[in-house]
C-alpha cells in the first residue's frame, strides 16, 4: 500500500515536469497563434491564465527563432507579443484561474528560455529581451504567490 501511495505521488509530482519536457521547439504557426487568441478571447476568465501563458511561450520561442535567423526585426514584434500575453495574465490573476499551477511551470519554462536567448543576443537587442525576461519573472513570480494562495 505504501508503495502504491509513493508512485502516486512520483506520477503527480512528474506530470508538471512532463508538460516542460515537450515545450522545447513546440512553436506554432500564424494560423495556430491566431486560434489561440481567438480561444482566450472567448475563454472563461478562470481559463485565459493558461492559455495566455501557451501564447506567451509560442511567441517567445518565434522570437528565438527569428534572433538565430538574425531578424531582429520580427523577434522585436515576437516579444512584444509576448510581453502583451503576460501583461493580460497580470491583470487576470484576480480571477479564480484554472491550470495555475501548469501556467506558472510555462512561464518559468519560458523564462529560462528567454535567457537563453539573452546570453547570445547582441548588445543592441538586449533591452527589449531584458525588458521582456523582466515582466516574465514579475509574473511567474505573481502566479507563485497564487499557487500558494489556492
Amino acid at each position: 500500500m505504501r508503495f502504491v501511495g509513493s508512485l502516486a505521488a512520483v506520477v503527480l509530482l512528474s506530470a508538471p515536469l512532463a508538460l516542460a519536457a515537450n515545450l522545447d521547439n513546440k512553436v506554432l504557426d500564424a494560423t495556430q497563434i491566431a486560434a489561440l487568441e481567438s480561444k482566450a478571447l472567448q475563454a472563461a476568465p478562470r481559463e485565459q491564465c493558461f492559455i495566455y501563458a501557451e501564447l506567451v511561450h509560442s511567441m517567445t520561442e518565434i522570437a528565438g527563432q527569428q534572433m538565430q535567423s538574425g531578424n531582429m526585426e520580427k523577434a522585436s514584434v515576437a516579444l512584444q507579443s509576448a510581453k502583451s500575453y503576460a501583461e493580460k495574465i497580470h491583470m487576470g490573476l484576480a480571477n479564480d484561474t484554472k491550470k495555475l499551477k501548469n501556467a506558472e511551470i510555462l512561464i518559468r519554462h519560458t523564462a529560462f528560455r528567454l535567457k537563453a536567448y539573452l546570453s547570445g543576443a547582441s548588445l543592441d537587442d538586449r533591452p527589449t529581451l531584458e525588458a521582456t525576461l523582466k515582466q516574465l519573472d514579475q509574473v511567474q513570480s505573481e502566479l507563485m504567490m497564487q499557487v500558494f494562495k489556492h
